[in-house]
C-alpha cells in the first residue's frame, strides 16, 4: 500500500522531468453541467500523458546493476513514451514492446525518445507476455504501467498538483486502465484533503475493475474493444486493487459513443486534444454517469492528448453524430430523370450542406427500376437532422438514417 509520504518522496524525483500541468475551469462545461467544473490538463504533459511521472520516479529508483542492464515495458503507447524518455533521461537503456496495432503516432514517438521498439501481440497483455520473456532472457528490470508501487507514487504526483491547485475540491475524477493513476491520485488526494470523494471511470468495452471490486477479487475479461486504447486493459493490477479497494469511493463505465462526444467538445468548445482515454473522465461528468449535486467542484483529468491522426477523423465524426451535427442516410428512388434535383432541393430546403453523395443504380440490392442514393449531410442539431429526414419521407422517399 503506498502512502502520502511515498508520494511527495517521488514528487522530488519527478520534478524536473515531468511538468505541473494547468488546472482550469471550464464555463461551458460548468454551465452544461450546473456543477463547477475544472479540467486537469495532463494532455499538456511531456510526452503528451502521464505516464512520464510513474516511469521517471521507477526508474529513479533503480539500483546500479539494474540501471547499467536495462529496463523493459510493455504498452499500448504513453507508458511506452513515458520510459522511453526518463530512461533517456537516466542514461539507461530501454525496450518497449507494443501490440502490433498500436498507433503509429505513439510507436514512432517512442523510437523518437531513444527506445528499442518490438511490435508484438494483438493487445497490452501479448505485448507483456512478450516483455516478460526479455527480461528473464536478458536479464532487464521490467516497469510494469500499472502495478508497481513506484509507478504509482509518481503518478499520484497528479493528485498533489490537484490537491495544491484546487484545496476546495469536491470530487475528482479519474480515468482507470489498469488502476496506477486512479490509486497514486487516490491517495494523494484523499490524504491531503478531507471529505474529497474519487471517481474512477472505465470505457464499457474495457470495463474490469467495478467487477473486480464488487467480487472482492481481481475480475480478467476476455477481450477489451473501445475507441480509449490508453485504457484498453483486460483488468487492473494487484497492487492498484488493493488501494482502489480503500480509497475510491465509485466506478462507473462510459460508452464509445459518450467518449467521441467529450473528445468532440473538448476540441471544439475547450480548443483541447486528448485521446479517448483523456476524455472519459469528462464524458462520466457529462453523461452525469455518478450523481452529482449544482455548483459541486469536480475535476476531470484529462490525462493525455496522444490520439492518433487517422484515428481523431473517425472519433470526431462520432461526436458529431451524438451532437446531431452529421447525418448519414440512404433513400430509395426512382430511376427516372430528375429523382436527384428533387431530392437535392428538399435537402437544400431543409438547410442541411452535403458533404458527400453517392449514387448507385447497379447494387444487387437494388431494384431494376430504382436507384439507391447515400448522402453524408453536415445538420445544426438532432432536431435539425430529424427534419429532414420527416421532409423526405413526407414527400414520398424512403428513408434509413446509417448515422
Amino acid at each position: 500500500m503506498i502512502s502520502l509520504a511515498d508520494i511527495e518522496a517521488a514528487r522530488e524525483r519527478v520534478d524536473g522531468v515531468a511538468r505541473h500541468t494547468p488546472l482550469e475551469r471550464s464555463r461551458t462545461f460548468s454551465e452544461m453541467t450546473g456543477a463547477d467544473v475544472h479540467l486537469k490538463l495532463e494532455n499538456f504533459q511531456r510526452t503528451g500523458a502521464f505516464k512520464i511521472r510513474g516511469a521517471t520516479n521507477r526508474i529513479a529508483t533503480l539500483p546500479p546493476e539494474a540501471r547499467e542492464a536495462g529496463v523493459v515495458t510493455a504498452s499500448a503507447g504513453n507508458h511506452a513514451q513515458g520510459v522511453a524518455l526518463a530512461a533517456e533521461r537516466a542514461g539507461v537503456d530501454a525496450t518497449v514492446v507494443m501490440p502490433k496495432f498500436a498507433p503509429v503516432s505513439k510507436v514512432k514517438a517512442t523510437r523518437g525518445y531513444g527506445a528499442t521498439v518490438r511490435l508484438e501481440g494483438i493487445d497490452y497483455d501479448e505485448a507483456q507476455a512478450v516483455a516478460h520473456d526479455l527480461e528473464r532472457e536478458q536479464g532487464l528490470t521490467y516497469v510494469h504501467a500499472f502495478d508497481d508501487p513506484a509507478v504509482m507514487a509518481g503518478q499520484g504526483t497528479l493528485g498533489l498538483e490537484i490537491a495544491d491547485d484546487r484545496p476546495d475540491l469536491d470530487t475528482v475524477v479519474v480515468p482507470i486502465g489498469g488502476g496506477g493513476l486512479i490509486s497514486g491520485v487516490a491517495v494523494a488526494v484523499k490524504e491531503r484533503l478531507e471529505g474529497v470523494r474519487v471517481i474512477g471511470v472505465q470505457a464499457e468495452g474495457a470495463a474490469s475493475a467495478a467487477a473486480s471490486l464488487s467480487a472482492g477479487e481481481i475480475r480478467e475479461i476476455e477481450g477489451v474493444d473501445t475507441i480509449a486504447d490508453g485504457i484498453a486493459t483486460r483488468s487492473i493490477g494487484e497492487e492498484p486493487f488493493a488501494v482502489m479497494r480503500e480509497y475510491v469511493d465509485e466506478v462507473v463505465t462510459v460508452d464509445d459513443r459518450e467518449i467521441a462526444l467529450a473528445l468532440t467538445l473538448l476540441l471544439e468548445r475547450s480548443k483541447t486534444l486528448v485521446e479517448g482515454a483523456g476524455a472519459v473522465a469528462l464524458a462520466a461528468t457529462l453523461s452525469e454517469a455518478f450523481d452529482y449535486g449544482d455548483d459541486e467542484t469536480i475535476v476531470a483529468a484529462l490525462c493525455g492528448g496522444n490520439i492518433d491522426l487517422n484515428r481523431l477523423g473517425t472519433v470526431v465524426r462520432r461526436g458529431l453524430v451524438q451532437m446531431g451535427r452529421y447525418l448519414k442516410i440512404t433513400v430509395d428512388l426512382k430511376d427516372r430523370p430528375g429523382e436527384l434535383e428533387r431530392v437535392s432541393s428538399i435537402v437544400a430546403r431543409a438547410g442541411a450542406n452535403v458533404y458527400a453523395v453517392h449514387h448507385d443504380r447497379t447494387s444487387r440490392d437494388v431494384a431494376v427500376n430504382a436507384a439507391e442514393l447515400e448522402l453524408e449531410l453536415e445538420t445544426d442539431d438532432a432536431e435539425h437532422a430529424a427534419s429532414i429526414v420527416e421532409e423526405l419521407e413526407a414527400d414520398g422517399y424512403e428513408v434509413e438514417v446509417l448515422s
